[in-house]
C-alpha cells in the first residue's frame, strides 16, 4: 500500500486533497498529513513515504526547505510541489532540488491524478530496477572465505576503484569472469556498461570488426556501419576474455587503443577516441606465449599493470560447502522446486574429488545430484554414484 504525505498549511485544501486521494480506491493509498513544514520534516524522519505532496509557501519551514532537507538526508520519497504562486523559475528550482513535478494551486484534478499515477509508476520501476540489479549482482558474487580466495578479494577491493588495467589468470572454470565483474561493480565505472568479448570464440578474420567496428562496405557482408566493443563499452569496462587466443593483427590494434585511447573502425580512416577500462583474462601462460612469438610482450605489459591469479578449486576446497549451498539455492530457484539439502559426509566426498573442471564442474555435479538423487537430502552414496 503506497504511503502518501500531504504537507499543507491550509486545512481546507489539505482536506480536499485527502478526500481526492482517498477516493482513488484502486490505488489503495495510505494518506497522512502535516499542517506545516516543520511537522512534515518530523514525519519524514520517522516514516517511509512513497509520495509527498508539499506546498511551497508555508510558515516556519517552507516547502523548498523541506524538499532540500529531505533530499540532503537521502530520503527516497517522490516530491510533488504545489504552489498558488508558481513560476517557471520556481518550478525549475524545485526540479533542481529533486522534485518530481510542480503543480499550480488549486491543482487541476486530472493533472493531479495523472502526476500521481506517473510518480507511482516511476517508483515501481525504480524498485524493480533495484531488485534486478541485486539479482544480477548476486549472480556474480564470489563465494568462499578460504585464504586463497581472501587474497583475491582483497586485491579486487584495492584495485577496483582505480583505473589500472588488470590481467586475470587462472584455469578454465575457476571464476575469472566473476573477478572481472566485481572489478567493474566496485569501480567508479559501475554505472557504465560491462562488455565482454570471448577472444577464443570469434574467428580471427572477424575479431577486428568485433572489437573496433566497421564502416559500411568495408567488406562483402558489411551492409551497414557497426560499432565495435570498444565503442559499446564507452564509460564502462571492456572484458577481453581468453586474450591469449587473439591473433597478431588484432593484438597490434588493441595495443594502439591502449596506448592512445583511440581506435579506427575496419574500413575507416577517422580516429575515434574511447574511454574504457580494459580488463583481460587468460588460462594460458602468456610469458611462454611471448617466448614462442605468439603474444606481444609490449601488449602483455600494457595489460598486466595489476595481475590477479584466481586459484583452482583444488586449492580452495574449504569453499566447497559454501559453493554447494549457493548452487543448491540457485538450482531450486531455476527449477521452481524446493531446495534440497546435502549430508555433511556427502560434502566431504565432494571435497575429496579432483576438480579438473573447477567451479564450473562443481556446478554441473550439484545440478546432476539435484536431478538424480532421491529424497530431500543428497546422500554420500549418491555423490559417489553421480560424481
Amino acid at each position: 500500500m503506497p504511503k502518501v504525505l500531504l504537507i499543507e498549511d491550509e486545512a481546507s485544501i489539505r482536506a480536499v486533497l485527502k478526500d481526492i486521494l482517498k477516493d482513488q480506491k484502486e490505488l489503495k493509498l495510505d494518506v497522512d498529513e502535516a499542517k506545516d513544514g516543520q511537522e512534515g520534516l518530523s514525519k519524514l524522519e520517522n516514516t517511509a513515504y512513497d509520495i509527498v505532496f508539499c506546498d511551497v509557501k508555508m510558515p516556519k519551514v517552507d516547502g523548498m526547505e523541506v524538499l532540500q532537507q529531505a533530499k540532503a538526508k537521502g530520503n527516497p520519497a517522490t516530491f510533488i510541489m504545489i504552489s498558488a504562486h508558481g513560476t517557471t523559475e520556481l518550478a525549475v528550482d524545485a526540479t533542481k532540488l529533486g522534485a518530481y513535478d510542480f503543480l499550480q494551486k488549486p491543482p487541476d484534478l486530472n493533472r493531479l491524478l495523472i502526476t500521481l499515477r506517473n510518480a507511482l509508476d516511476k517508483n515501481n520501476l525504480v524498485r524493480e530496477t533495484k531488485i534486478l540489479k541485486k539479482k544480477v549482482s548476486g549472480k556474480y558474487e564470489i563465494i568462499g572465505n578460504s585464504a586463497a580466495l581472501a587474497e583475491v578479494k582483497q586485491m579486487i577491493e584495492k584495485v577496483a576503484p582505480t583505473e589500472a588495467r588488470v590481467l586475470i589468470t587462472g584455469p578454465n572454470g575457476a571464476g575469472k569472469e566473476l573477478v572481472a565483474r566485481q572489478l567493474h561493480e566496485q569501480s567508479t565505472r559501475n554505472h557504465g556498461p560491462f562488455i565482454e568479448v570471448n577472444c577464443a570464440a570469434i574467428p580471427s578474420e572477424l575479431i577486428e570488426s568485433e572489437l573496433f567496428g566497421h564502416e559500411k562496405g568495408s567488406f562483402t557482408s558489411a551492409i551497414k556501419q557497426k560499432l565495435g566493443k570498444f565503442e559499446q563499452a564507452e564509460g564502462g569496462t571492456l572484458f577481453l576474455d581468453e586474450i591469449g587466443d587473439m591473433g597478431a593483427a588484432a593484438q597490434a590494434k588493441v595495443l594502439r587503443a591502449l596506448q592512445e585511447n583511440k581506435i579506427t573502425r575496419v574500413g575507416g580512416e577517422k580516429d575515434i577516441s574511447v574511454n574504457v577500462r580494459v580488463v583481460a583474462a587468460t588460462n594460458k601462460d602468456l610469458k611462454k606465449e611471448i617466448a614462442e612469438n605468439r603474444f606481444r610482450e609490449d601488449l602483455y605489459h600494457r595489460l598486466s599493470v595489476i595481475l590477479i591469479k584466481v586459484p583452482a578449486l583444488n586449492d580452495r576446497v574449504d569453499d566447497i560447502p559454501a559453493l554447494t549451498e549457493k548452487f543448491l539455492t540457485d538450482i531450486a530457484q531455476d527449477y521452481g522446486n524446493k531446495k534440497k539439502d546435502i549430508d555433511k559426509n556427502a560434502i566431504a566426498r565432494l571435497q575429496a574429488h579432483n576438480w579438473t573442471g573447477n567451479i564450473r564442474e562443481l556446478r554441473n555435479v550439484v545440478e546432476r545430484l539435484v536431478i538424480m538423487s532421491e529424497g530431500p537430502v543428497i546422500r554420500p552414496e549418491e555423490v559417489s554414484k553421480y560424481l
